[in-house]
């Protein structure tokens, strides 16, 4: 099962000619989980190869502008195309409300907007799979999630399935854990052929947030960590003013969650990515700050570590380099 992270916005609060506000995009096999929908986003999915696909689920992790500005156009947008099939829009308490709003905005739709407001702890059950929220510090109604994949099947050991005289047709139940009786009336359970359980796949998203207990605890052991790092430690203040993170803060909980990769995003127009980076890696060295278009592929632990690939969904040209320094927004 494919897993991989697609970056459509990196910055911070506003938009820099490289880099849009917050958005992510989960592809997990035919799945599509778009997590916070900052303006620009349907533009930004526009000129990847991606495109705007007809999504079904939205997850918003706050309702600061810079993470949801986004929505209220691509929902017009698909009913401009005639779309029949609902969509659910998740976020946490506040939801209602919020739509409530936005509603003057995009209008009537072709479809149904289902609206769900999780509180931390939700666990939302999927196919192979569990979405878990947590509480990010961030001084507003907010959440965080994990998706958390179950437990696989063992390795199938060819050679006990064929001193047994297990038949190819019959080897796909026992992997699929179930037991077979063959013709001489033996029965064989899928431990006779399996070996130990394999674990799932986690990646965590922490959404806009301070360094925070909670989110430690919610990242332990994940292949995937993405975390803000609005700041550098020169900032650390105001970091702590805006209930934000600095680079090193999110790499000493990236190594204090023993974490495999760190993926650091929200920057602001102060910085660029490489001295970000550069900060992070003096404590944790598995740390990337994907680009917009960027893709972090995510495999099963045995076939490999999680990696960052850069421009992996860019339509057109290639990227180019990061411009001078802009000036930071007071």
């Amino acid at each position: 099962m494919d897993l991989d992270l697609v970056f459509f916005g990196t910055s911070g609060s506003v938009p820099t000619a490289r880099r849009a506000p917050s958005a992510l995009l989960v592809r997990r096999g035919s799945e599509r989980l778009l997590f916070d929908c900052a303006e620009g986003t349907q533009r930004q999915m526009l000129r990847s190869t991606v495109g705007l696909v007809e999504l079904r689920e939205v997850f918003l992790t706050h309702y600061h502008a810079d993470h949801y500005l986004g929505l209220p156009g691509m929902l017009k947008t698909f009913a401009l195309r005639g779309r029949e099939v609902d969509l659910t829009v998740y976020g946490p308490p506040g939801l209602v409300d919020l739509f409530g709003a936005l509603k003057r905005i995009f209008g009537k739709l072709t479809y149904k907007v289902r609206l769900v407001e999780l509180e931390a702890g939700d666990v939302l059950e999927r196919d192979g799979y569990d979405l878990v929220t947590f509480a990010p510090a961030h001084g507003v109604s907010a959440i965080g999630y994990a998706l958390v994949e179950a437990p696989r099947p063992g390795r199938f050991d060819v050679e006990a399935a064929d001193a047994l005289g297990v038949d190819p047709p019959e080897r796909g139940l026992l992997q699929r854990g179930e037991s077979v009786e063959l013709d001489d009336g033996r029965v064989v359970t899928p431990d006779a052929v399996l070996g130990p359980a394999r674990p799932g796949r986690k990646v965590v998203l922490a959404g806009d947030t301070s360094p925070s207990p909670i989110v430690l605890a919610a990242a332990r052991e994940a292949e995937v960590l993405v975390h803000e790092a609005t700041f550098l430690e020169e900032e650390r203040e105001r970091a702590r003013e805006t209930a934000h993170s600095t680079a090193l803060e999110a790499a000493e909980l990236a190594r204090d969650a023993d974490v495999s990769f760190l993926a650091l995003t929200h920057l602001s127009n102060r910085y660029f990515g490489p001295e970000v980076e550069r900060e992070a890696r003096t404590i944790f060295p598995e740390t990337v700050v994907p680009k917009d278009f960027d893709v972090i592929d995510v495999p099963f632990p045995e076939r490999g570590s999680p990696r960052l690939v850069k421009g992996a969904v860019r339509r057109g040209r290639e990227n180019v380099a990061e411009p001078a320094r802009e000036e930071a927004v007071p």
